[in-house]
């Protein structure tokens, strides 16, 4: 044996051991000593096996160890010849032996022989013995039971949506095909957690699978799984599933094993892996914080095994929510786990389908969400201030307070410079109060004049003094901005601590008590949040996002959005906003541009999170190079130029000779790999090819220059680390702020409708409502439902993404015309919405059955007394029938008499009393006059 292989075989022998198998040499052979029994260079028929396992005495599979680096997909045919153990071992369970490993020690693949197609997978570790011997007990594997799942137990599609049924076909198929990872994409609202929890009862109920791990977001996300499936019923006897299966909320007592269900964030079940304590609080913080949006992102953690959660623990991981911090710092607390994952989330980055190989099983927009009704659609208002859009000035000579960030303690000094304050410092270390108290003031002023129009006629029809403020949300920088929001909500509308409260970390009170009040509670009108519920959570009745903070993550800002998309029944909407009516949409309200700044998903420059910023200065001053400290020295720079006075910054350029923004894009230069090269060609010609040698010259030199001011001036040091420790923040009482400008926005409205109009040309001779609606005369210009449906599908898919909804309002915006309560709800309004895009100027934007309804009425008054009381109602009825399908089918007597018996049985009438109604007269002409007249 080689050295490597002999290094190799150490490193197996404790793998082994660590999964509770008791290696043995031949000659040590006693398959009495223990459970599991891993035996060395025991002779095959194929040959001499590098181990062969062994449960209960019984041989039950083969380890094949090959040298650290090589290659182990050729090795499997060489596992599966040893397994034919019908003459050289007696005790054995199967023939073949059923389980194969391949391995360097450092690479581990396992395949089950028993499965169709079998194919090996990459393990982290070993199987426990009790596992392998548990899994050749049963009848056959779980991949066998997967690929039968979707034919064998069909799947009750009440009372799910057509969305969550084509995300659990598509799972199944994916599954069934043994694909070891899928992602399901679903828009926020359409219910992605019911479709988790009614594919895992499939999977325990019909596939035998043992334990299923529902990770979440965040801590209070988790309770609310829980409660989800608490509350889900079973489709074929109707009972709970917490009745026939466990779910636990993986706490510190760890992972109770009867349990079928563990809900837990990946936090605390790498506090588990690794035993440490993880604190409450870590609990509760977003992983789209650790992205860079709240908080900084880290390096891949490392795993080793834990014999009390062997990699066996789990059947199949779901993923609720996959931000980028799944695929790098939290990867290998997924890889260690042999287990199939299923990802769930509304925003699909190229991470997100880069890590699950990009099998999306399922692909259901936010706009084709809109379409369906199960999302409602948004319009963004923007407020501008002159202070939010500009910054504003301390003035020298004058009193401004100082209050400490942590104690919130208050003293007064005098400033002894002027000083400029950027609009990227208010609320950090510059606080306006006239800032916030104007843009508040100016929400407040705006709500039932811009934002929801119809609300004090509503309130007025209900006996309402006033109409009630929606539920709003409102997200702030931090706690204590935050804190400044809330005192301001209450002082501007004139109300008590129950009408506005802050839901962060330090509200008081447990976060998911006054979640669950702002949920259901009618006088808590306005919550203010930093990031608490800013994803996954729950909160139907929300009609207004007031962002009073910037994002710089497109992800983070979609999520956040997503926290107003969701439906709710006029009833449910109406026991905690009386006025209300119904819930079409909700009001993105932009205070700060939110909406308007440049986006990005790029990988976070944090490497180094738990190293404190002094640390980081010194490690440098020792010539600590490495790009990780270097990058993460670069973000906390980068950070602390955003929150320092223009007088800081001009103290530290003057003492280190350079400015933080060099000083960070120099760090990043050093540290970038292209920047060299591109020095080279710069300095040679764009064709010249530098050595590896002449490179590293060039990063070298590029590192010493970037680190050069950090590495040689103390003094410099000191001074960065004092202005990072400054803990106070200016109070400016001084100050007033005045709104420039308020509206909703125009830029996007015109926007959509130039892409639906794209649409309409590029489409008016594909589809077959829009070759009706461009092409036909107008005595023929009719649509049938079908037709409509199709029309409605094809402009929500790629490459438009566009709800007919969302260019209705974006045209009443332009127009100023209006608001239409739901104008998604009649898909009939298609018509109106082409018709009015074709020939604004002739064709007005109403909703299509009041336009069918006062051209009926016009046409009955033509009438005069032809028709009886019993044929008006059946006038009536194919009224209704146009208005909502587009027009009375006529053209085949199938079609036709199909339409009056659908009719009929709306009523309850026997046909034949609606034939009565009409005597000798056939109303097939009236119901093609009908057809021409109410919808041309």
């Amino acid at each position: 044996m080689s050295a490597p292989e002999f290094v190799a075989r150490k490193h197996i022998d404790t793998q082994l051991s660590a999964a509770g198998w008791i290696v043995q040499s031949v000659n040590e052979l006693n398959l009495a000593a223990g459970k599991g029994i891993a035996i060395r260079e025991l002779r095959s028929e194929g040959g001499p096996a590098d181990y062969v396992l062994f449960v209960d005495g019984k041989a039950i599979g083969v380890v094949e160890a090959k040298k650290t680096g090589e290659t182990l997909s050729h090795v499997a045919d060489q596992s599966a010849r040893y397994t034919a153990a019908k003459n050289w071992i007696p005790q054995r369970w199967t023939d073949p032996l059923p389980f194969t490993y391949e391995t360097t020690g450092v690479e581990t693949n396992f395949r089950d022989q028993r499965d169709p197609d079998s194919r090996s997978r990459p393990v982290f570790a070993f199987h426990r013995p009790e596992h392998l011997l548990e899994l050749v007990q049963q009848p056959d594997s779980l991949r066998t039971r997967l690929a039968a799942l979707p034919s064998a137990h069909p799947l009750v599609t009440e009372p799910l949506r057509d969305c969550q049924i084509s995300a659990i076909t598509g799972l199944e198929t994916s599954l069934a095909g043994n694909r070891p990872r899928a992602l399901l994409q679903m828009a926020t609202g359409s219910g992605k957690t019911f479709t988790a929890v009614t594919q895992a009862y499939r999977l325990i109920k019909h596939a035998g699978a043992k334990r299923i791990l529902f990770l979440v977001d965040r801590g209070n996300l988790g309770r609310q799984t829980v409660n989800e499936f608490q509350q889900f019923t079973t489709p074929d006897d109707g009972r709970k599933f917490t009745d026939l299966y466990n779910v636990q909320m993986l706490g510190p007592a760890g992972i109770d094993p009867v349990c079928q269900v563990t809900v837990s964030t990946i936090q605390r079940l790498y506090s588990q892996l690794t035993n440490n304590p993880l604190d409450d609080e870590a609990d509760e913080h977003s992983g789209y914080e650790l992205d860079g949006t709240g908080g900084p992102s880290r390096e891949p953690l490392p795993v080793s095994y834990n014999p009390a959660i062997p990699i066996e623990t789990f059947d199949f991981i779901i993923v609720d929510e996959c931000h980028r911090s799944i695929y790098n710092l939290w990867r290998q607390v997924l890889d260690y786990f042999d287990a199939f994952l299923i990802g769930l989330t509304a925003t699909p980055s190229k991470a997100t389908l880069g890590f699950f190989n990009r099998n999306l099983v399922t692909e259901y927009p936010h706009v084709q969400a809109v379409a369906d009704g199960v999302n409602v659609g948004y319009d963004i208002y923007r407020i501008k201030t002159r202070i939010s859009e500009g910054g504003t000035k301390l003035d020298a000579g004058f009193d401004y307070q100082k209050r400490d960030r942590l104690t919130r303690e208050k003293r007064w000094a005098v400033q002894d410079e002027d000083e400029t304050v950027a609009k990227t410092q208010l609320d950090r270390s510059v606080v306006v109060p006239d800032q916030i108290r104007t843009v508040i003031r100016a929400f407040r002023e705006k709500l039932f004049t811009d934002l929801f129009p119809d609300r004090p006629a509503r309130a007025e029809s209900l006996g309402l003094d006033v109409p009630w403020v929606p539920k709003t949300l409102i997200f702030a920088k931090d706690d204590n901005h935050a804190e400044d929001i809330v005192t301001h909500v209450r002082e501007e509308f004139g109300k008590g601590n129950d009408f506005c409260k802050k839901v962060t970390y330090k509200a008081g009170a447990k976060p998911e008590e006054i979640i669950k009040a702002f949920r259901t509670a009618p006088e808590f009108r306005i919550a203010v949040t930093v990031d608490m519920i800013a994803t996954g959570t729950d909160i139907k009745p929300l009609e207004c996002l007031l962002f009073l903070r910037d994002v710089r993550s497109q992800l983070y800002f979609e999520q956040m959005k997503g926290r107003g998309t969701r439906t709710i029944d006029p009833t449910d909407l109406a026991t905690v906003t009386p006025d209300a009516g119904s819930k079409s949409r909700f009001v993105l309200v932009d205070a700060v541009g939110v909406t308007e700044s440049d986006k990005t998903d790029s990988r976070p420059l944090e490497r180094k999170p738990t190293v404190p910023f002094d640390k980081l200065l010194q490690q440098v001053a020792l010539g600590v190079r490495d790009e990780d400290t270097l990058t993460s020295l670069a973000n906390r720079l980068a950070r602390l130029d955003q929150s320092l006075s223009d007088s800081d910054k001009a103290e530290l350029q003057t003492l280190g000779g350079i400015s933080l923004k060099q000083l960070t894009s120099n760090l990043l230069q050093a540290t970038d790999p292209d920047h060299a090269l591109d020095q080279f060609r710069a300095q040679h010609g764009p064709d010249s090819e530098p050595t590896e040698s002449e490179l590293g010259d060039l990063r070298a030199l590029a590192v010493k220059t970037a680190t050069e001011p950090l590495a040689t001036n103390p003094a410099y040091r000191a001074l960065l680390e004092t202005k990072r420790r400054d803990r106070e923040v200016t109070i400016d009482h001084l100050s007033g702020d005045e709104v420039l400008a308020t509206g909703y926005d125009e830029e996007k409205a015109r926007g959509l409708i130039e892409n639906w109009k794209q649409f309409l040309v590029v489409n008016q001779d594909e589809i077959t409502a829009l070759q009706i609606l461009y092409n036909r005369p107008n005595a023929k210009r009719h649509l049938v439902y079908e037709e409509l449906k199709t029309l409605a599908e094809a402009v929500a898919r790629p490459p438009y993404h566009i709800a007919p909804a969302e260019v209705w309002k974006a045209y009443e915006h332009l127009e100023k015309r209006k608001p239409t309560a739901d104008p998604a709800k009649v898909l009939t309004n298609l018509i109106t919405l082409v018709r009015h895009t074709v020939d604004p100027e002739h064709q007005p934007l109403a909703p299509f059955p009041e336009l069918v309804e006062a051209r009926y009425q016009q046409w009955l008054d033509q009438q005069g007394e032809r028709f009886t009381d019993a044929q008006r109602h059946w006038l009536d009825i194919i009224k209704n029938t146009i208005a909502l399908n587009g027009a009375f089918p006529t053209d085949e007597q199938e079609d036709y008499l199909e339409a009056w018996q659908n009719v009929d049985s709306k009523e309850g009438v026997p046909l034949a009393v609606a034939r009565k109604a009409f005597g000798n007269e056939d109303p097939k002409p009236i119901i093609e006059e009908l057809n021409e007249i109410l919808v041309a």
